[in-house]
């Protein structure tokens, strides 16, 4: 969107160099992504990144409360709850697509996250995408007052804790097998954590161990978590020696309440120029007549799954259980990145740190999501170029 360094980038761009940087990343690991990486970065200039980081702190103010955990109670009985919560979320992702509305682009909040996103990959996307376009450097994917060394030292400062990188274990159902393997790997090389299988954790009393590389028995102290229940429930296959509800002696990074409290539950909490109507099923008083303005959205429902963009009366009238369902309006979103084939449609994560005793979050950076199709989430644009996962660089 910033015209002068669209353009020198497309003058720099080539499919080689694409592929180089592609082969760029595999070599780290000897591993090449499964999600698709896109060709270019998206260029945010001052008024956007304004309005984007506007829209965060009123995310961030709301989750703030001092009634907030009384008014995200529900959502904690309508899902598991995992003893030892802390005060607040450590990981937050603000999600904004770029939309237009009464003929000016705006950003608007489709989801809100207490989950980690891929923090580790991002950091070292950004190297990546400076070591062939260099001429970047004077964006930044970080807010003003961050930068790589302050958002690495906050991020180990989140995930570690005051332990041993050995005592700390990247916790995920089968992490060889996710998407998002290579922010594990990369996880693992910056941070010296283990990924560990929840299938692999060992249960002596209220503790819990894992085997290291070297065959030790290493106590966990702390877990950075990735483990989705939706997943977890679903798959009866997995047998586990222990249970997330249980009174367990070991810290979270990122506990798991928090994805289950922040979340589309909140959503229709929020008012404003940058929030969309969102009205849980179990509150209306009637069914839209317009329901093709509306999406239909699970609240606990993670990448996308379940949402229902053609939304018939059938569909709102077939939801069994109308508190784990919102009704939300639709919105606009702007091709705004020109591609050599047609524009492309953008959508902002915005990632915040909050170690256990700041005051409030720190937006520390952000990654981005181009898509061409319905659906804007890396795995539904598989088959187009110009999309999937990306950064996107602030106008200083």
């Amino acid at each position: 969107m910033i015209e002068s360094y669209r353009r020198q980038f497309k003058e720099a761009f080539s499919q080689e160099k694409y592929q180089a940087f592609l082969q760029d990343i595999a070599s780290d690991f000897d591993y090449a992504p499964t999600f698709r990486i896109a060709e270019t970065p998206f260029f945010i200039p001052k008024v956007l990144k304004n309005q984007i980081l506007e829209g965060c702190h009123q995310v961030i103010d709301f989750i703030k409360r001092p009634d907030f955990k009384n008014l995200t109670q529900r959502s904690i009985e309508l899902n598991t709850s995992v003893a030892n919560e802390d005060a607040h979320t450590q990981f937050l992702a603000i999600d904004f697509g770029i939309c237009e509305e009464d003929g000016q682009i705006i950003p608007k909040l489709i989801e809100v996250q207490g989950f980690p996103s891929i923090f580790n990959f991002q950091f070292n996307l950004y190297r990546k995408i400076l070591k062939y376009y260099p001429f970047l450097n004077n964006l930044s994917p970080y807010p003003d007052g961050m930068d790589e060394m302050a958002y690495f030292e906050i991020l180990k400062r989140v995930i570690l804790g005051d332990f041993d990188p050995e005592e700390v274990v990247l916790l995920e159902i089968e992490p060889e097998k996710q998407n998002t393997k290579i922010d594990f790997y990369y996880a693992t090389r910056d941070l010296g954590l283990p990924g560990v299988c929840v299938t692999s954790v060992k249960k002596v009393g209220n503790q819990l161990f894992y085997k290291n590389a070297q065959g030790k028995v290493v106590q966990i102290r702390r877990i950075y978590n990735r483990v989705i229940f939706d997943e977890l429930n679903a798959r009866k296959d997995l047998k586990l020696e222990f249970s997330f509800e249980e009174e367990l002696d070991v810290e979270w990074a990122g506990h798991p309440n928090w994805y289950t409290r922040i979340s589309k539950f909140i959503l229709p909490y929020l008012h404003g120029p940058y929030f969309i109507e969102s009205r849980l099923l179990s509150e209306l008083e009637a069914i839209p007549e317009d329901l093709e303005n509306y999406v239909l959205k699970p609240l606990f429902s993670f990448s996308g799954a379940g949402v229902i963009f053609h939304v018939k009366k059938g569909d709102v009238e077939a939801v069994a259980d109308k508190d784990l369902y919102i009704l939300q309006k639709k919105v606009h979103y702007v091709p705004v990145i020109q591609s050599p084939e047609g524009k492309v449609k953008v959508e902002v994560r915005i990632l915040c740190l909050w170690p256990e005793l700041d005051e409030s979050p720190t937006i520390v950076g952000n990654l981005v999501r181009l898509s061409r199709g319905e659906m804007i989430g890396v795995k539904f644009n598989r088959d187009k170029d110009w999309v999937g996962g990306s950064i996107g660089l602030f106008e200083k």
